[in-house]
């Protein structure tokens, strides 16, 4: 039996999934202290994001892919002193206990962005000024976590929400053509 309707269903699926990600990549911001700043910095995460229909005789595997890092900013991450709670959809709760983030990944981030450390009395940067500010983003992060986007998660369920009405009147057409397929043999 041949199920070109349901698989182009489920092919529509993956990619309304990952542009509505990638939008909320773009769209979400974060805030601190009073200001507002965007959810990514360098766009790695957004050229990750990607779907993979697999077809079998009978059945179908929809998967979807991303960096690492994606399901930590999805769910969020509980610190040492501020937990976040039950996440929505089910989503697993990842939390510091012991170990701080890799400071050596802040750095990167720091570097990229152009983050330095000034000191207060003379206003110049400080010598070694990069490697106190990614270990005190670190140790920030340790203790207070990062709060939950859903920003795939969100895609998704908007999605999904969409997709069983849609799918059940693809795999009917593909039913029907299958019978008249049959029964004109």
């Amino acid at each position: 039996m041949d199920f070109n309707k349901t698989k182009t269903a489920l092919q529509d699926f993956g990619k309304n999934v990952v542009i509505a990600a990638r939008k909320n990549l773009k769209k979400k911001r974060i805030r601190r202290n009073g200001k507002s700043y965007p959810l990514v910095a360098s766009g790695q995460l957004d050229r990750s994001v990607d779907d993979k229909l697999k077809v079998s005789s009978n059945s179908f595997q929809l998967e979807f892919m991303f960096a690492d890092y994606g399901a930590y900013l999805d769910a969020g991450v509980d610190g040492k002193k501020k937990k976040y709670g039950q996440r929505k959809y089910g989503l697993k709760t990842f939390s510091y206990k012991t170990k701080m983030p890799p400071i050596a990944s802040i750095l990167k981030w720091t570097n990229k962005k152009r983050l330095r450390l000034r000191n207060k009395e003379t206003g110049k940067f400080m010598k070694g000024g990069q490697q106190s500010l990614a270990f005190l983003i670190a140790r920030s992060i340790f203790m207070y976590g990062k709060k939950p986007s859903y920003w795939f998660s969100d895609a998704f369920e908007s999605a999904y929400k969409k997709l069983p009405q849609e799918l059940i009147d693809k795999y009917a057409l593909d039913v029907e053509s299958f019978l008249d397929y049959t029964t004109n043999k």
